[in-house]
C-alpha cells in the first residue's frame, strides 16, 4: 500500500512533518529518498521541530549521524557517503534504542534498517510543489499512515 500527499508549498511541507511527528514513538524508522533538492532535509527539519527538538537541524552529510534531544531523542542519518561500504555503525543502537530515526539514502543500507518502517519517498514537482509517497512497512506504520490521512 502506497500512500499519496502533494503539498504546494514549504509551510505544507512543514505542516505535514509536524502532522507525522506528533504520530511518532520510540524506536519509530523514517526512510527518505528523494533526488538532490526534493526537500529531504526540509522534512526532517520540521519533523525536528514537531519532536520538540529546538536546535538547528542540518544534513549530517559528512558526519553521517546527528543526534538531537526533544520530546524524543532523534538520530538524523544521511547515509550517502557509506554507497561503498560494509561499515557496521552500530545499526542495532540507532534503531532499536529509544529515539526516532530519520534516514537519507536510506537504499544504500537498505541490509541494515530494520524490517519495519515507514518510507517516503519525495518527488520534486516543480520550485514549490513536492509529492510525497509513503508505503508503510509493517501493521504500525500502517496505522501510523491511516491516522496521518485523517
Amino acid at each position: 500500500m502506497t500512500m499519496e500527499i502533494t503539498v504546494a508549498s514549504l509551510e505544507e511541507t512543514n505542516q505535514l512533518a509536524l502532522e507525522l511527528a506528533n504520530l511518532l514513538e520510540a524506536q519509530d524508522t523514517i526512510t527518505l529518498e528523494g533526488d538532490l533538492g526534493a526537500g529531504k532535509t526540509t522534512f526532517t527539519q520540521g519533523l525536528a521541530r514537531g519532536l520538540g527538538i529546538t536546535r538547528t537541524v542540518n544534513s549530517p552529510t559528512f558526519t553521517i549521524l546527528k543526534q538531537y534531544e526533544g520530546r524524543l531523542p532523534f538520530n538524523h542519518l544521511d547515509v550517502y557517503r557509506l554507497a561503498d561500504s560494509d561499515e557496521d555503525l552500530g545499526w542495532d543502537e540507532i534503531f532499536y534504542g529509544d529515539a526516532v530515526s530519520v534516514v537519507e539514502w536510506a537504499h544504500l543500507i537498505e541490509q541494515d534498517l530494520p524490517s519495519d518502517r515507514l518510507a517516503i519517498e519525495i518527488q520534486r514537482v516543480d520550485e514549490n510543489t513536492r509529492r510525497f509517497l509513503l508505503k508503510p512497512i509493517g501493521k504500525r506504520y500502517e496505522r501510523l499512515c491511516e491516522e496521518l490521512m485523517k
